[in-house]
């Protein structure tokens, strides 16, 4: 056992906390807000509330680091965007319309687009945080962009932090850097990291007054020193540093970088002019030798230890050898002890769990159960022996565990052969013989799969669980919502349809609560983007698929049309990737335990007559591993899952995939790969841009580029979608183009709905009368 009484001052510290609240009380003020249900004053309130909350929970758990500003409303680079001015032009208008929330009410607008007081203006783009479900929204460069002073929510939260807690809070601050990386040109002739010269003031002027408030610690957030840098990249943050710490000396800088080692960035990260550095030791373990070899005796280091990003309990013996190793080489004054990231990305608190089974359970941790694990990995460091010896008794049983491991399912994952991932003929004899067999028209029209979920809906949901409803009963209802919605999409002229999903929760956990390995939570909530939250189920074991998942409902809607009904499916990297996965084995086994069972779903939609099956995969760019190196591997798994879950059918049964909200330049090939009939992605927010990668690869099947926004209530016009499809169709064979939404659009409200898919289909019949014309001619 370890006992080193001597070990006494070092830091406990946390990089961030979910912001939603123990039962998402942020996202139903934010949604009675932007509804116009309740008034600022009323939102802010609800914010202020579980702010103090966080810090005190954080406070009473033993943290010495506790973070403010880590608190958002949307999205903290969002935050970072306001607090610089980096507004684009066309939200200057909402300024002027609205004097008295005019900083929230522009801040909402950037997110969410704004479509009143005569006024209709997009949202900004909106993508993936590096390889999580989290999104954020991406900040747009000019080459004359200036930087100032815009927003002071960085100082107010900092000032109520010490008001409500009596310590000094450290505020959290995306880097400059990062912050520039993150973002876009939206104008060509310029590198956004050559603004670097001209936003270093601003972050100079955000510290200096931090420190005239009292700060003492500042945590910046540069997880870009994770992935490849360029030298002009190195180089703006050598310089970014050196004059934040010219113009700022008393101001402790606590550099934090996660999701992947430093790699080659170690020794320009550990000579930074900073005063400690954070390290991801769960994501990369090997980095911390690499650090201790080089580090410089001026620096302090935060390790991280504790998984920010899973829910299983923290190994303490594992932990316990790196703290050990780096207290040998920079002594216990200069050490630090934090969960690896931000615990944005797990949920708030396992003790609101009462229905998990509690031999598993008591292998998990929730952000406040990891709080604790900080917490308690610095007590063992002074000697208690016995929070030691529970920790492995729950750890050694968990990897015994007969709930876990399941022989047959094993058995058939090693027995996947080359050909279970091939589609009997190429792409280009399946296209003729859908083709033919469809007769769809020019741009034909489709959605991506859910329609809205209303109260009435997720009340009937609710009242089967409390068994106010039987089974019965509530078949019933769901019928009657997707005979309506056939009807309805019938009557405006979609050509190829979808059920609504009405039956379902969420497209990950469906899926998960009828197959086998799986566990859920009722509070398990994790934020995506915004008030969207998510309810990531949990792999704990091997996974089977014991029965029919969606035949029923898919057959039932086939049944009640005349036209072609897609069966909608999750693909399993997305299944993967959405879900806190076990970590007691390779990432790949799992993913491919799960292609199996989506394999004999595909199969058994097939064998009920239904011709077009749509297999979801938006998460598997987000699944990309941050540095170069490590992509071949990754996408190799991850594409031949794909296959395997997809290739079971004949060539009559069109194949559809769908990705959402990512940059496809750098894995187009395997895009290809993936060998699906139809493609659809999302492209209105970058304007058919991302069109770009597939038209420069002459990608080789069918794509549905998205025409309108589902993230934003706004309802766009039929010509801006038309001239969406004109930019699609410069850059693809006009055969091969699909009419589509962004995204799924179970978030939004059926009035706005409507009235944009009648819109989108409109503009399908426009562009088909606009091509047909040049054919002609």
């Amino acid at each position: 056992m370890f006992n080193q009484k001597s070990f006494m001052r070092m830091l406990k510290n946390n990089p961030g906390y979910p912001r939603m609240g123990a039962h998402r009380e942020l996202k139903k003020a934010s949604e009675q807000y932007w509804a116009g249900k309740t008034t600022r004053d009323e939102l802010f309130a609800v914010a202020k509330t579980i702010r103090q909350q966080n810090w005190k929970l954080q406070q009473d758990a033993g943290i010495d680091l506790v973070p403010c500003n880590d608190f958002s409303f949307y999205d903290q680079v969002l935050d970072t965007s306001l607090m610089l001015g980096v507004i684009p032009q066309r939200y200057n208008a909402v300024l002027t319309q609205n004097v008295k929330n005019k900083e929230i009410d522009l801040y909402f607008a950037m997110a969410r687009g704004y479509q009143k007081d005569g006024l209709d203006i997009t949202a900004m783009e909106m993508t993936k945080w590096f390889d999580t479900n989290y999104h954020y929204i991406v900040p747009e460069f000019t080459a004359n962009q200036q930087f100032r002073l815009f927003s002071e929510k960085v100082f107010d939260e900092f000032n109520l932090a010490k008001q409500v807690t009596g310590i000094i809070p450290k505020p959290v601050l995306i880097g400059p850097v990062s912050y520039l990386l993150l973002g876009k040109e939206k104008e060509g002739g310029f590198d956004k990291i050559d603004l670097i010269k001209k936003i270093v003031p601003v972050y100079a002027e955000v510290l200096k007054r931090l420190k005239a408030h009292g700060a003492i610690w500042v945590q910046l957030d540069e997880p870009f020193l994770a992935l490849d840098l360029s030298q002009k990249e190195k180089d703006a943050f050598v310089y970014a540093y050196t004059e934040l710490k010219k113009q700022c000396p008393e101001i402790k800088t606590l550099l934090t970088t996660y999701f992947e080692g430093l790699g080659k960035n170690t020794g320009l990260a550990v000579n930074l002019p900073v005063s400690a550095l954070h390290i991801d030791l769960v994501r990369a373990p090997k980095q911390l030798d690499a650090v201790l070899t080089i580090i410089p005796e001026t620096l302090s280091l935060s390790l991280g230890v504790v998984d920010g990003r899973n829910i299983w309990k923290n190994d303490y013996i594992r932990s316990l050898a790196h703290i050990k190793k780096a207290i040998a080489v920079v002594g216990n004054e200069r050490l630090m002890i934090a969960p690896a990231c931000s615990l944005l990305h797990t949920p708030f608190d396992l003790d609101l769990e009462t229905g998990i089974n509690p031999e598993i359970k008591k292998w998990m941790a929730f952000a406040k159960q990891k709080l604790n694990e900080v917490n308690e990995l610095s007590k063992i460091i002074d000697g208690d022996n016995e929070l030691l010896k529970a920790n492995i008794e729950a750890v050694s049983t968990r990897n015994i565990s007969k709930l876990i491991h399941k022989q047959e399912i094993k058995n058939r994952t090693a027995a996947i052969t080359v050909a279970d991932a091939e589609r009997a003929s190429r792409f280009t004899l399946r296209q003729k013989i859908q083709q033919g067999n469809f007769r769809l028209p020019l741009f034909p029209t489709t959605t991506i799969g859910s329609f809205p979920q209303t109260d009435e809906i997720r009340q009937l949901r609710a009242r089967l669980k409390k068994g106010e409803l039987s089974t019965a009963q509530y078949d019933a209802e769901i019928e009657k919502a997707t005979i309506d919605a056939i009807r309805w999409q019938e009557e405006i002229g979609i050509d190829v349809l979808v059920h609504g999903e009405f039956e379902r929760n969420d497209m990950v956990e469906y899926f998960g609560e009828q197959l086998d390995g799986f566990l859920f939570t009722k509070n398990g909530w994790v934020q995506s983007y915004g008030s969207r939250c998510v309810k990531p189920p949990v792999i704990y074991g091997d996974v089977s698929r014991p029965k029919d998942i969606t035949v029923r409902w898919s057959s039932f809607a086939q049944a009640n049309t005349h036209k072609l009904m897609k069966g909608m499916l999750t693909g399993p990297v997305t299944i993967l990737q959405w879900s806190f996965v076990r970590d007691d084995q390779p990432r790949y086994v799992t993913a491919n335990q799960i292609a199996l069972a989506i394999r004999d779903e595909v199969v058994a939609l097939e064998k009920a007559g239904i011709k077009v099956i749509q297999i979801d995969e938006p998460a598997i760019r987000e699944g990309l591993p941050l540095r170069k190196a490590d992509h071949a591997a990754y996408l190799d798994w991850a594409v031949n899952a794909f296959r395997i879950s997809a290739s079971g059918v004949r060539d009559e049964t069109q194949i559809h995939t769908h990705m959402c909200y990512s940059d496809f330049n750098d894995i187009i090939e395997h895009i290809a790969l993936m060998d699906a009939d139809v493609i659809t992605i999302e492209t209105s927010r970058s304007q058919m841009e991302l069109l770009e990668a597939f038209s420069d690869f002459k990608y080789p099947a069918e794509i549905g580029p998205g025409v309108y926004d589902i993230h934003s209530p706004r309802i766009p016009a039929v010509a801006e979608m038309v001239s969406l499809l004109e930019k699609a169709a410069a850059l693809l064979p006009v055969e091969n183009i699909w009419v589509n939404p962004d995204c799924g659009l179970k978030t939004r409200k059926w009035p706005e709905t409507q009235a944009a898919l009648v819109n989108m289909v409109e503009a399908a019949k426009a562009a088909r009368e606009i091509f047909s014309k040049q054919t002609v001619n």
